[in-house]
Order: structure tokens, then C-alpha cells, then sequence
């Protein structure tokens, strides 16, 4: 392969000074829209920064596992997973099982080991574990998968709330549809944050840091019967003022007990807990009755209107008023 050298000129983009190998490596049976995400993005920085008047930056090759020599990788690379495309915990657990994906898991160990940087999303980020490329790092998956990966893989710092976390040279994303937030965070990291900006417009994209406001708290509950008694128990007694301790004694834990196993199974704190059991209840009324803001918020069990809002615009990235206009 021939790398284009850009010489010391700066483009219009602010473009990285040399093309980059990119290895794109399709899962057996992964999902077909993360694949096509993938390739879309980085052909429209390559055709954004060839009508700019600017070589392309990336070089893409897609690779199939099982099929021909083994892939070379050299320092500077980058290796991106598309998502895997599983839908239960059972299936996750099933498809790490299978020999097409503990050799994904091996290739990918292999790059990193001689410097390039990986990346990917979803279900996906589970093989960068089993890859052993995140233990006592930072990562992120999907939220609904969050429960499983702690149990999975403890050693990792995870941070769910995040759509891409980036550690080094291992980069991980959310659910899906996260991979083109990691596309454009890639495309920032190896040419320039100007061209990922300019494809963001050009696809028509706004930016998210965030997965928070896509998160359902009830589905996570509902992975531990206990956690789904104490969610239970909140809905309950939503309208009045009550201790972290109540909810604990409510499913017969102790409160340091019952914080330990919320962290485990949500990633959330006991407030945290009870704080999106709230705003969820108050996003339900806003769109879908006519209820004032003051109204909801004592429905929800806050004195002061104005703590649901910040609380709102923290969880939902949303002001009460646009909750109501998009119910």
C-alpha cells in the first residue's frame, strides 16, 4: 500500500500530515447498518477532504476473518469493530463463545500489541475485554448491557453515561447507533476535528456526549429482582420525601449492602437511583398530560419546581418545555 505523504502545509480541515491504515473487521453476523455506519463515514471524510482540494486520510480495507493471509498492522493503524449485533445478555454471552469471535478477539490483540489503535461499539466492546485490551481502563458499551459487562469484566472502569470514552489507544462506544459518534470522534482523532465537524454537517448530524437521556432505569431494575422491588417501591411512594436507608430496609438489605448491589447492577448510587425514577415519572406526565411544571414536580416528590427542571435538563439534555412539544 502506498501511504500519501500531506507534506507540512495545514489543509483546510487542519488534516493529520499522512494517511491513515484503517482495518475495518465485519463480525459473522454483526449488524449490517453499524458495518455500513463505518465505511459511510469514513468515505465522506475521505470525498469532504478530496473536494476541499486535500488528499484522503484515510486508507480503508475491509477484512473478513477466515479468509485469506493474516492481517499485517503497524503502529498509527486503526482497527474498528463494527457493533455485534446481539440483543440479551444470553446471546452476548453466546456469541464470545463461538471460534469466529474469540479470533476477532485475538486479531484485534495483536494490533493493538503492535500500536495500532482499536476501536468499537455496542456488543462489540465485550471483545475488546476478552481481547484483554481494557482491563484498568475506562470504557463504555450500550446501557442495556451495562449489568452484564460489570459481571463480566470487573477489572474495567465503566462508564455507561459516556457515548465514547477514549483510553489510550483503545476507544469504545455505546449502543448502535453510537458508531457514528465514534466515527466522528475518529475521524477528529486521526485527521482533524475541522473535517469531523464538516462530515457532522455534511450527514446532517448533531452532536451527543451522552446516553443518559436514553436510558430506561426500569429495564436495568429489572435485570436483579431485588433492584426491581426497590424501583417498585420508589414508583410507590414517589410523591413524598424519603431516605436512601427506606428504600434499603424496604427490600431487607442494608443500606451500604443495597448501594453496592445498585452500583453492581445500574451504576448508579442510591440517589442517582431514585433521582431518574423521579424524572422518568415526571417525562411520562409532561408528554402526556397537560399538567404544569409545578404540578409534576409534586407528583414526583420535589417541593421546588426549579430541582426538576435542573434534574431534567441533566438526565433528558431536555427542558421540560421540549419534553412537552415532542410529546
Amino acid at each position: 500500500m502506498v501511504r500519501l505523504a500531506l507534506g507540512s502545509k495545514t489543509t483546510p480541515f487542519g488534516a493529520k500530515p499522512s494517511m491513515i491504515q484503517v482495518t475495518v473487521l465485519p463480525l459473522p453476523g454483526g449488524m449490517a447498518s453499524s458495518l455500513a455506519i463505518t465505511l459511510d463515514a469514513l468515505n465522506t471524510a475521505n470525498r469532504v477532504s478530496l473536494n476541499g482540494g486535500r488528499p484522503a486520510p484515510f486508507s480503508v480495507r475491509t477484512l473478513r476473518l477466515g479468509h485469506g493471509a493474516a492481517p499485517v498492522f503497524g503502529p498509527g493503524d486503526l482497527v474498528i469493530l463494527p457493533a455485534l449485533g446481539s440483543t440479551s445478555d444470553l446471546e452476548v454471552t453466546a456469541r464470545l463463545a463461538t471460534s469466529a469471535v474469540r479470533r476477532v478477539a485475538r486479531v484485534v490483540a495483536q494490533a493493538h500489541a503492535a500500536g495500532a489503535t482499536v476501536a468499537a461499539s455496542c456488543a462489540s466492546t465485550f471483545i475488546l475485554a476478552e481481547a484483554g485490551l481494557l482491563a484498568g481502563r475506562e470504557a463504555t458499551t450500550t446501557w442495556w448491557l451495562s449489568a452484564l459487562f460489570r459481571r463480566l469484566y470487573p477489572e474495567v472502569t465503566l462508564n455507561v453515561d459516556r457515548i465514547v470514552v477514549t483510553d489510550g489507544r483503545v476507544i469504545s462506544a455505546g449502543a448502535a447507533m453510537a458508531q457514528m459518534d465514534l466515527m466522528l470522534s475518529l475521524i477528529a482523532r486521526f485527521a482533524s476535528a475541522g473535517l469531523s465537524e464538516a462530515c457532522a454537517r455534511y450527514l446532517l448530524l448533531d452532536q451527543r456526549k451522552s446516553q443518559s437521556p436514553y436510558m430506561a432505569v426500569n429495564f436495568l431494575a429489572g435485570q436483579d429482582e431485588t433492584i426491581a422491588r426497590a424501583e417498585a417501591w420508589v414508583r410507590a411512594n414517589i410523591e413524598r420525601d424519603f431516605s436512601m436507608d427506606e428504600i434499603a430496609g424496604a427490600v431487607g438489605m442494608l443500606p451500604r449492602t443495597f448501594a453496592r448491589r445498585l452500583i453492581k447492577v445500574c451504576g448508579l448510587s442510591p440517589v442517582r437511583f431514585t433521582q431518574r425514577v423521579r424524572v422518568e415519572e415526571a417525562e411520562r406526565l409532561l408528554e402526556t398530560t397537560r399538567l404544569s411544571v409545578d404540578e409534576v414536580a409534586r407528583r414526583v416528590g420535589y417541593a421546588e419546581p426549579s430541582t426538576l427542571r435542573r434534574l431534567i435538563r441533566r438526565q433528558a439534555r431536555r427542558s421540560p418545555a421540549e419534553l412537552r412539544r415532542a410529546g
